[in-house]
């Protein structure tokens, strides 16, 4: 059986980004997933039911520990042998891309999923534009996951068009629709959490992801916080903080700690209760490759405002199945978050078509049927 190798920077994105898809695809090739250490790898393992190997990558630009992991991988595939390197997440792409052409690997394939030069300026910037064209040009064939970001990667000359595709209409890994599904749910344990973090009838917005600058989570503190003295609202924020790689602005921390209407409730292993007892979701992101929170909130029938970004303004229609407000605009967020207060009729309405929209078009098994297409195509 040929072999493919899945190389993502930690090994939270094989659990997570790929939930499922490793599987899949483990049925026709043989998978080797490979990523930097930690516990959740062997949890890859016997979830996915696929090899792993452990090469150690950082997030940060590294230039020593970037050229051992390249080394590190190189060894590997040369001993593999693999038909198809597939890397997610930049600096697994520039590593394993990278690794892959020295191997000798035919077949390269690069995802592309959000893409944080976008927001960087100066030397940082130039650097960054510069691995990411050495990433396409060490590759055979790059896999934007939403169209709008394909229009970005032309735009900024990175790579050709005839490198480029999308798989499906977008998103690296589709939605589990049997999961995120209301109706699993039960009612008595939906009010135990309400409860729990003393909502009542209050208009609840939900927040799911890192609680960091480029999520656009100080516009949202922000912007709540003035909503919340003149409408009985909650607001709860669901993720974990990367406070040395992009903390928030004191002004916000400060917000945080002194209004008792925004719940923090950390990392959470399931968040489809937090989905569930809410009325919209905010995602006022910098940017985004395709993002899956909106995905599953669209799953769990609820209606979202987002920035009008890439992959966000793909998934939701203006006034369909939620609202598209500009990147950075605290009061586009409050006047958006006021109208579904407001208009609970065209709230209703929005939250009707949310879930039929991703079982329409983002399936996992869509995707994932639409990639093992991709990978048949080097046989």
């Amino acid at each position: 059986m040929k072999k493919i190798v899945r190389v993502t920077t930690v090994p939270d994105s094989l659990m997570s980004l790929l939930e499922g898809q490793l599987r899949f695809i483990n049925q026709y090739y043989e998978v080797i997933g490979v990523s930097s250490d930690g516990k959740i790898l062997k949890d890859v393992q016997e979830n996915e039911g696929i090899r792993t190997e452990i090469v150690e990558m950082t997030r940060t630009i590294s230039p020593i520990k970037d050229i051992i992991a390249v080394y590190s991988l190189y060894k590997i595939l040369k001993k593999e042998q693999p038909h198809i390197v597939h890397t997610h997440t930049p600096k697994a792409g520039v590593i394993g891309m990278l690794a892959a052409k020295l191997a000798g690997v035919k077949h390269r394939f690069h995802t592309v999923a959000g893409m944080p030069l976008l927001v960087a300026t100066g030397p940082k910037r130039v650097l960054l534009n510069y691995v990411e064209k050495l990433t396409y040009k060490c590759a055979t064939k790059v896999f934007p996951n939403s169209f709008n970001l394909k229009d970005i990667i032309l735009e900024e000359g990175f790579t050709t068009k005839k490198k480029l595709g999308v798989i499906g209409k977008g998103s690296s890994n589709g939605i589990d629709i049997d999961h995120f599904d209301r109706t699993l749910l039960k009612e008595a344990d939906l009010n135990a959490l309400r409860k729990k973090l003393n909502i009542d009838q209050q208009f609840v917005y939900v927040y799911v992801g890192r609680l960091v600058t480029d999520k656009g989570i100080n516009e949202l503190v922000t912007a709540f916080d003035i909503l919340s003295k003149s409408h009985d609202a909650k607001l709860i924020l669901v993720g974990w903080r990367e406070s040395e790689l992009d903390p928030l602005l004191p002004e916000t921390e400060n917000i945080l700690k002194q209004n008792k209407d925004i719940i923090q409730v950390g990392y959470q292993a399931d968040v489809r209760p937090y989905f569930a007892i809410a009325d919209a979701l905010v995602f006022p992101s910098y940017r985004e490759g395709f993002p899956n929170v909106v995905l599953q909130a669209g799953a769990m029938q609820l209606p979202s405002i987002v920035t009008n970004i890439n992959g966000c303004n793909e998934i939701i229609s203006e006034g369909e199945n939620g609202l598209i407000i500009p990147v950075k605009d605290v009061q586009a967020i409050i006047v958006s978050m006021e109208y579904c207060i407001k208009n609970p009729e065209i709230h209703e309405i929005m939250r009707s078509k949310s879930r039929q929209n991703i079982v329409n078009n983002y399936k996992h098994t869509y995707v994932w049927d639409e990639l093992l297409k991709e990978y048949r195509k080097t046989n």
